[in-house]
């Protein structure tokens, strides 16, 4: 009689809670015998925590899931991709990735009729007669500052530069200033680019022939 009576007692505690918090009993039932399931799969995890954390260190912090996946498989372990994506996840365990950078070039649809006048050539006898030219950007205490370069193809220097928060087309003239003020240009010399809108303007040109 006790021990019906404590099963009643439990039983009746069971519906109440399952009452309180709007739970199906069936719900609660189904949870106690996934226990078993639970505990083993728990078991199967602690296995690889370890290795995963130590080619995760190994790596410098910058392995992801591939990788490591690939790391486990040579080393003769038998660990699904998708068991090593949930232990990582849930062990707050992340690979480096790479910072998708974006195109500053605004490609100027009416520079298709402008020569290339390097070609593939990117050889320079002498210093002052072919320069090439970029644009990128940097992250500053200031925030985001755009860079325009001149580079000498003879002596790879770069011979002239410009920052600016904006990326306009007086950005680059202040670059190619500086380039034929310190990189002695030639008459003639070829200035090399993309077809960007800022090098195809016509501030950009006019300074181009004045030089």
């Amino acid at each position: 009689m006790p021990c019906r009576r404590r099963r009643r007692r439990r039983r009746t505690r069971i519906v109440l809670l399952c009452r309180v918090l709007k739970v199906a009993r069936s719900s609660y039932y189904a949870w106690c015998e996934g226990e078993a399931a639970r505990r083993a799969r728990q078991a199967a995890d602690d296995a690889p925590i370890h290795e995963i954390t130590v080619v995760h260190i190994v790596s410098r912090h910058t392995y992801g899931v591939p990788r490591i996946h690939a790391e486990l498989r040579g080393l003769g372990r038998r660990v699904s991709r998708k068991r090593i994506a949930r232990v990582m996840r849930e062990c707050d365990i992340r690979g480096a990735t790479r910072r998708r950078r974006r195109s500053l070039t605004r490609r100027d649809k009416k520079a298709t009729s402008v020569p290339d006048l390097i070609g593939c050539d990117f050889h320079a006898e002498r210093p002052g007669i072919k320069l090439v030219g970029g644009i990128t950007y940097l992250p500053t205490a200031e925030g985001w500052l755009y860079l325009a370069c001149w580079l000498d193809l003879a002596t790879g220097e770069v011979v002239g530069y410009a920052m600016a928060g904006h990326h306009r087309a007086e950005f680059v003239v202040d670059a190619l200033n500086m380039a034929h003020g310190r990189g002695g240009l030639e008459p003639g010399c070829v200035v090399h680019s993309d077809r960007g809108s800022e090098y195809t303007s016509t501030p950009f040109r006019d300074r181009v022939g004045e030089l």
